[in-house]
């Protein structure tokens, strides 16, 4: 959503307007008309014609032989980017799935991006449920997932209620934590467990576990790994997995102390 109040007085409205139908045309799969795009994004035929035709000479939407639009392939190139971007050095990933793989376990990077928390890397274990919305830039629900947790647990308690009441406190199940009171009280547990956790609270079913990698004076220099797993197996196994993400805690502070 946004801010009209933060509104830049010297905005470009050509680019604006084709970032919205970009954005219309991603949230189709199915693909859309030129007149479905224009309704949609509150702008006349005209107008997102010429966008749409813009849009697909760079190459970021193909037009279909029903005449309909879908993102295009520049858009993958775009994202790809921002997967290296967010990883860091090389040596992360293979940290994260060198952990994958013995673990069985999926694994996550944190970070905040522009004062908001999002995972930034990620490694796939068989062993763990599929969370298809956990990748780089994922950016909701931290209030839900450990890894938004550990990264929350770095700020002082005023400025965690100023980021939930910004972002809100969306109940993902009937476990998530939707008040300030409860998530501090839940945030104080982990602190003397040296983890946080979250046990079916973004998804029903699925634990989560995640400790600090690097603290840092600059927000978005914070970094914190999470695992997830079934919620049953981290209820028995929480010490476990505690120490291995200890473990692979430093061998990312070594790769991240490593970049340039």
């Amino acid at each position: 959503m946004r801010d009209p109040l933060a509104e830049p007085s010297d905005l470009i409205r050509s680019v604006s307007r084709a970032l919205r139908v970009l954005e219309a045309v991603g949230r189709a799969p199915r693909g859309l008309t030129v007149k479905q795009i224009a309704r949609r994004c509150e702008l006349t035929v005209a107008t997102t014609y010429h966008l749409v035709r813009t849009l697909a000479y760079e190459g970021y939407v193909i037009r279909r032989e029903d005449g309909t639009y879908i993102v295009g392939l520049e858009v993958a190139d775009r994202y790809r980017e921002l997967v290296a971007a967010f990883r860091g050095p090389a040596s992360v990933g293979e940290s994260l799935r060198k952990a994958a793989v013995e673990t069985g376990y999926s694994h996550y990077v944190g970070r905040f991006v522009g004062g908001r928390v999002a995972v930034t890397a990620a490694a796939e274990g068989p062993r763990s449920p599929y969370l298809e919305d956990l990748v780089p830039g994922f950016d909701e629900g931290a209030h839900a997932t450990a890894l938004g947790k550990a990264l929350l647990s770095t700020l002082t308690p005023d400025q965690r209620f100023r980021y939930l009441k910004e972002w809100g406190m969306r109940a993902f199940t009937a476990q998530t934590l939707t008040t300030p009171e409860a998530f501090e009280a839940d945030l104080a547990a982990g602190d003397r467990r040296g983890m946080q956790l979250e046990m079916g609270q973004y998804r029903q079913g699925v634990g989560c576990a995640a400790v600090l990698v690097t603290t840092d004076k600059d927000l978005e220099r914070r970094v914190v790994v999470a695992c997830a797993m079934p919620a049953a197996e981290l209820m028995t196994t929480a010490r476990v997995v505690r120490n291995r993400l200890a473990t692979v805690a430093k061998e990312l502070l070594e790769a991240i102390n490593s970049e340039p």
